[in-house]
C-alpha cells in the first residue's frame, strides 16, 4: 500500500493585512448578507465575485419552502456574474455569513455544491480564483478551490 499525503497552506489574515482590493470584496459580501432571504435556516450568507474586468457581481442565499429549490449565495454570484459577462473570468470571490447575532466571528467555507461550481469555473478559463473568507475575527485567504477540493472532479478526468 502506498500513503499520499496531501497538504494545504491557507493564509489567516485580519482585516488590516488584506489589500484594499481584497478589503472592498469581503465588505461586499458582508452587505449582500442582508439580501439573502432565509426566512428558515435564518442563516444569511453573501458573495461578491470580482470578474478580471474588475466587474463585481453579489449574491446572497435564497431559501425556498421546497429546500432543494434554493441557492446559496456563492453560486448567486457566480452565475450571476456568468450569465452577464460569459467572457470574463472571476479572479475573487469573497463570502461572509451572518445569523440572527450579527456576522460571525469565524469564517464560513463553500459547501460541496458550490466548491464543485467554482472549480468548474477554474477549469473553464484554466486560472485560480482566490477566494476570501470572512469572519469577525478574520479572514481565510484561500488561493485557488482545489485547496478546498484537493482531489477534485474536471472535465479532463472524463478523457
Amino acid at each position: 500500500m502506498k500513503q499520499i499525503k496531501i497538504e494545504v497552506n491557507i493564509d489567516f489574515l485580519s482585516l488590516e493585512e488584506l489589500s484594499e482590493d481584497e478589503l472592498q470584496l469581503v465588505y461586499q459580501a458582508a452587505e449582500a448578507t442582508k439580501n439573502a432571504y432565509a426566512k428558515y435556516s435564518r442563516f444569511y450568507v453573501g458573495a461578491a465575485a470580482r470578474l478580471a474586468n474588475g466587474q463585481v457581481f453579489i449574491g446572497a442565499n435564497q431559501e425556498n419552502a421546497a429546500f432543494p429549490s434554493g441557492l446559496c449565495a456563492e453560486r448567486t454570484a457566480i452565475f450571476a456574474a456568468q450569465a452577464n459577462c460569459p467572457d470574463q473570468p472571476v479572479t475573487m470571490l469573497a463570502i461572509a455569513a451572518r445569523n440572527d447575532a450579527g456576522l460571525l466571528p469565524d469564517p464560513v467555507t463553500p459547501c460541496g455544491a458550490c466548491r464543485q461550481v467554482i472549480l468548474e469555473i477554474e477549469d473553464r478559463y484554466k486560472k485560480p480564483i482566490e477566494i476570501l473568507l470572512y469572519g469577525r475575527e478574520g479572514v481565510y485567504k484561500i488561493k485557488s478551490v482545489k485547496d478546498l477540493l484537493p482531489l477534485c472532479f474536471v472535465d479532463s478526468n472524463m478523457r
